[in-house]
């Protein structure tokens, strides 16, 4: 069985080191939160919001010892009106015996605001 697991973080500003650095932060999170193995994470899709065009934020995975193996996909955030800005989200398609309910998403900063009922989980 494999499982999404969801994550979103938030960047002051369009900076490659701040993209990259709130990635890997987001990524660890959600590793420690589960348990996750890097040999157990089928893919990996990464999205931003438009206004973010420094640097791929892929290229946090491949600072995390591991990772270097697993398959991502770098997308764009559809542009909604009045949507949050400067937002990173991650969701890994991850082998699991864990059932929906067990899996703990992570919510950094003011992502926080996207899933308040998972933010706190």
């Amino acid at each position: 069985m494999f499982r999404g697991v969801r994550g979103a973080t938030t960047v002051n500003q369009n900076d490659e080191r701040e993209i990259v650095a709130s990635t890997e932060e987001l990524l660890r999170e959600m590793i420690e939160r589960n348990g996750i193995q890097p040999e157990d994470v089928c893919s990996c899709i990464i999205s931003m919001t438009e206004e973010l065009t420094a640097t791929f934020p892929a290229r946090a995975l491949r600072q995390v010892e591991g990772w270097r193996y697993v398959p991502v996909m770098c997308v764009r955030e559809i542009p909604v009106t009045n949507s949050l800005e400067k937002c990173i989200r991650i969701m890994l398609h991850w082998n699991t015996d864990k059932t929906q309910t067990e899996i703990e998403h992570a919510y950094l900063r003011k992502a926080d605001v996207l899933r308040p009922d998972l933010a706190n989980k």
